[in-house]
Parts: structure tokens; C-alpha cells; sequence
């Protein structure tokens, strides 16, 4: 039974991966063959910073993804204290749930819903034109905004309220409460959540496809364009990069949530051990 699961675990793990490793390799083949890989060489990426097109994608998807992924963290933060904050708590159900709609709906009709809306405020305004950066950055921030609240929501629910209580009877304002005790303490929440919308953000093709313009296009859909012809290598380079950009920030997510839960262990052994002297 042990070799069984083990040869499942590995054939499952070979599906997902199996294609990125082909990517990843390839982009280094120096022949531009799919058939055959000649020698190593770094030609494609090369050619890939010499193409202006690619380059100009890249720093629309990055603006996009920094800028979507503050106003996100900084909204659902506050959305996550007024939410920790409801006294009653079938409102605090019934937002929590509300605020996940977003995340659960298909993308496609996130997009298209997302495009109509955008659509019908311009048709009343008597605007034109109006797809392009700033309905791509309402719909990224928008479509973070749950996952941010999924990440700070639990580290305000962790803590201790006698602190909050604490400081206010000690002089301090609800604001200053705030920025000197709790956002200390939901600092590492608040980090997930931004490195988790900035790689939603930095990836996403099917609600930016619904509400950009021509002349604002983002990495994925550059790439998208480029596979309605012939696929040039320089595209191979580009993902690869893409895949360890996002590798190392989930790594990183992965680790400051690892030495959270370390410090958190290490603050209850104290607590015990404190309480047993």
C-alpha cells in the first residue's frame, strides 16, 4: 500500500509539474526547438529583453499588480477590523460571507459582470473609452479584497482583546490603539495578504481580458496574443521568469507564516510554563 501511494503522489505531482519543467527547460534551448534540445544558451532571454512589446506588458502587469495590491490590503484590512469589531454576530457572518462572494464566482463572470457595469456607468456619464487602467485596477483590487480579508481576519480574531482594552484605558485613542497594538500583531497577516494579491493580481488574464483596452495591456495577455501565432521562444524565457517570481513569493508567504506559528508556539510554552511557576 505504501508503494501505491507513493507511485500516486508521484504521478500526480509529474501531471502538474510536468509541463512547467518543460517550459522551464526549453527556454534554454538554444536551437528554438521543441524537437531537440541542442545546447544551453540564455539567447531567448536575450531576445526577450530586446522586445520593447514584452517589456512595456511587463511594467503595466507589475504597476497594476503594486498598485491593486496596496488599495486592496489597505481596504480589506480595515474591512477585517470592522468586521472582527461587529458586535452582533450574524452581521459578522453574513459580511464575512458576502465578502467571499467574489472569490468564489468563475472568473468569467466576474469579468463580464465587472465589463457591464463598467460599461453602463460610461453610457450614463456619455463617456467613451472607458475600458483601459483604471477599470483593470478597480477589478484587481476588487477581486483581492477577499483574500486579504481571508489572511488579516483570523490575526485580529488571535488577539488578545485585554490589550486593545488595556490601551484605551491607559490614554490611548481608538486610532492610536490601533497603529501601536493591533497592527503590530496583524502584521504578518497583513503581508500574506499583499504578497498573495500582488501574484493574483500579476497573473490574472480572464477579468483583465473583459475590462482592458488596447493600449493598456498586461503580461498575460501579451502572452495570450502571442499564441494566436506562431509561439516565439522569447515567450518560454518570459514564463519561465514569471514562475520563479511567483515561486519565491510563496516561499516567502510560506516562511513568515512558519516563524508566526513558531513565535506563537513559543509565546504559549511561556504562558504555560509561567502559569505552572
Amino acid at each position: 500500500m505504501k508503494f501505491l501511494s507513493r507511485f500516486y503522489m508521484a504521478l500526480i505531482f509529474f501531471i502538474l509539474y510536468a509541463p512547467i519543467l518543460v517550459v522551464i527547460v526549453f527556454s534554454f534551448n538554444g536551437s528554438g526547438s521543441l524537437s531537440h534540445f541542442s545546447d544551453f544558451s540564455l539567447h531567448w532571454y536575450r531576445e526577450l529583453f530586446r522586445d520593447g512589446e514584452a517589456l512595456s506588458a511587463l511594467k503595466n502587469s507589475l504597476f497594476l499588480a503594486v498598485t491593486s495590491s496596496v488599495f486592496a490590503t489597505v481596504i480589506g484590512t480595515f474591512a477585517a477590523f470592522g468586521i472582527s469589531r461587529a458586535k452582533r454576530r450574524y452581521y459578522q457572518v453574513a459580511v464575512e460571507t458576502v465578502s467571499k462572494i467574489p472569490m468564489m464566482n468563475p472568473d468569467i463572470v466576474t469579468g463580464v459582470s465587472m465589463m457591464l457595469l463598467f460599461v453602463g456607468v460610461a453610457s450614463i456619464l456619455k463617456l467613451s473609452n472607458v475600458l483601459g487602467l483604471w477599470t483593470m485596477l478597480i477589478a484587481h483590487t476588487t477581486f483581492n479584497l477577499p483574500y486579504v480579508i481571508l489572511s488579516v481576519l483570523p490575526k485580529f480574531r488571535q488577539m488578545d482583546k485585554s490589550l486593545t482594552e488595556a490601551a484605551l484605558d491607559l490614554g490611548c485613542t481608538p486610532a492610536q490603539t490601533f497603529f501601536r497594538v493591533e497592527l503590530p500583531f496583524i502584521v504578518p497577516g497583513v503581508i500574506s495578504g499583499l504578497m498573495m494579491s500582488f501574484t493574483l493580481s500579476l497573473d490574472d488574464f480572464v477579468i483583465s481580458h473583459f475590462v482592458s483596452s488596447p493600449d493598456f495591456k498586461t503580461l498575460p495577455l501579451y502572452i495570450y496574443n502571442q499564441t494566436a501565432h506562431e509561439v516565439k521562444f522569447s515567450m518560454y524565457a518570459l514564463c519561465t521568469l514569471l514562475i520563479f517570481v511567483i515561486l519565491i513569493l510563496l516561499i516567502a508567504v510560506n516562511l513568515a507564516g512558519s516563524a508566526e506559528d513558531r513565535k506563537l508556539r513559543k509565546k504559549n510554552r511561556a504562558g504555560a510554563k509561567g502559569g505552572r511557576g
